[in-house]
């Protein structure tokens, strides 16, 4: 197993969020998405915010915290100078993820005499050229390797099973659904997870639970059948005129990217790490190898290209010229059976694909985020239910459609869903605000709401629906009541709408409104 040296620069997002707005490094900040924290700096834990707690949660706990959105783009852009200065003392460094960086830890170890050494001046060399603050983790494989770098801990070779046995299955970040799963079955370290026999794993689980078993018994991901692919399975773009714009790297970034993954596909293989070469006006000649723990999408690889692009033309280094050659090479591959494309990307339908040209064609007017694709998913309420996915991005449901979901609202569902929810009040036939006891009733039958200044007679209304999820957990749970309510102008009765309304936190919103 190869013995990798990783750096990791903790809280990237949010850091990189800060260098991005201009803030005091002393400002307590957080990054938002959907409303939940995804990342904290140390200013803003101590004022006792963590990730996972709502966006008004956290305001509450500190009022003057800087809240800044989520964008992989930038992380993606300014990670770039701290690959670079890795890449100033050793060969081989691969980008795992914005913030995460990794090189086999045989070079620097024997140039600077011990891995000790290499991770010090690892650790300064960031410093020095970034400003970023950083941790080295040195072990075999790249998952303990960079739970090794969270820790700063420098695991002897073979011990990585026994450095990875206590930890929590928490660990296993990017499977929620099987933590949840494991967690239940009262399996709470990766060692108590390791014990398991790894075909029953497999049998009972199926085939992602058997990598991330062989994750926590500290093997790699895969066994060793990975095969260096043929020179001839590379893509080659020469632009004119050159690039030197994000907006036409982002364009070219799709193409190649469905390109080398129609070619990939072709030989029955997917890309696990992708080397980006680019040359410019100049005779500058710059590459960039990114890994990837699962086999990498169309829209995976796209994005790896953007980011790149993105950081190599707007990063402190950028070229002196605009890039005239562009050329992805998969440096390392694995059978791609297990890769399937939905409806318009892929096969060789032709009104398939005159409809995917024209998707990509509006797609390249209007940008990457102008064209969506809806996919369906499991849950209660109407945003729940429906996820909109950039055209040509693999659309995964975050959760299973078909399973049972106790509380959901029954069809038909809202025509339209507000993108900010509107204040919404409930009113009683004595005046008094409609609310919702703990087991989920009226307190009294609603007569009246109103919406924006505008009070309704109520002339039917059904529910409430409740929706008590995740109870179980500490701070993850959350409370909500769903009321359908038929309205008409009191001087109207033809004039009728329908609304959907939640009850969350003991105030009442519009949640959709029905044609």
């Amino acid at each position: 197993m190869t013995r990798l040296l990783v750096l990791w620069c903790p809280q990237w997002p949010v850091v990189a969020a800060g260098m991005a707005a201009g803030l005091a490094v002393d400002a307590p900040a957080v990054v938002v998405a959907a409303n939940r924290v995804v990342s904290a700096n140390a200013q803003a834990r101590r004022e006792g915010v963590r990730p996972g707690l709502r966006r008004r949660e956290a305001q509450g706990r500190c009022p003057d915290i800087a809240v800044l959105p989520a964008d992989p783009d930038r992380d993606a852009r300014l990670f770039e100078p701290v690959a670079a200065a890795v890449e100033e003392l050793a060969v081989g460094v691969e980008v795992v993820a914005p913030g995460v960086v990794a090189v086999p830890a045989r070079g620097p170890s024997g140039y600077f005499g011990s891995e000790e050494s290499a991770a010090e001046r690892v650790i300064d060399q960031v410093a020095i050229r970034t400003g970023a603050e950083s941790q080295v983790g040195v072990a075999d494989g790249l998952f303990a390797a960079t739970l090794a770098a969270h820790r700063g801990l420098i695991i002897p070779a073979g011990e990585s099973a026994q450095f990875l046995a206590p930890l929590d299955i928490r660990e296993l970040t990017d499977r929620p659904d099987l933590v949840d799963l494991l967690r239940r079955l009262g399996i709470q370290t990766l060692g108590a997870f390791a014990a398991l026999s790894h075909n029953d794993v497999t049998s009972r689980f199926g085939a992602d639970a058997g990598y991330a078993h062989r994750l926590a018994s500290g093997l790699e991901q895969r066994p060793p059948s990975r095969r260096r692919p043929p020179v001839d399975l590379s893509v080659t773009h020469t632009p004119d005129p050159p690039i030197d714009r994000v907006d036409a790297a982002a364009f070219i970034a799709r193409t190649l990217g469905d390109q080398l993954h129609t070619l990939l596909a072709a030989h029955g293989l997917a890309c696990t790490r992708l080397a980006i070469h680019a040359s410019t006006a100049n005779g500058e000649d710059l590459i960039r190898l990114w890994r990837c723990a699962d086999p990498l999408t169309p829209s995976g690889i796209s994005d790896r290209v953007r980011w790149q692009l993105d950081g190599w033309l707007r990063g402190s280094d950028r070229p002196s010229a605009g890039i005239t050659l562009l050329r992805l090479e998969p440096e390392e591959t694995v059978d791609g059976h297990a890769l399937q494309l939905g409806l318009w990307q892929g096969g060789n339908d032709e009104q398939a694909s005159r409809a995917s040209r024209a998707m990509v064609h509006v797609q390249g007017l209007l940008g990457q985020e102008g064209v969506f694709t809806p996919s369906i998913n499991g849950g209660r309420g109407p945003n729940d239910q429906v996820t909109l996915t950039p055209w040509g991005d693999e659309q995964t449901p975050s959760s299973d459609p078909d399973l049972p979901w106790p509380g959901r609202l029954p069809a038909p569902s809202p025509a339209t869903i507000p993108t900010q929810r509107v204040p919404a009040t409930v009113i009683d036939r004595d005046g008094g605000e409609v609310g919702v006891t703990g087991r989920f009733t009226l307190t009294a039958p609603p007569d009246e709401v109103a919406v924006a200044g505008n009070t309704r007679r109520v002339i039917a209304w059904a529910g409430p629906w409740p929706a008590d999820e995740r109870w179980w957990e500490k701070d993850g749970g959350r409370r909500r009541a769903r009321l359908q309510v038929l309205l008409a102008e009191r001087s109207e009765v033809d004039n009728q709408d329908a609304l959907l309304l939640v009850r969350e936190n003991e105030k009442w919103t519009v949640e959709g409104v029905y044609d």
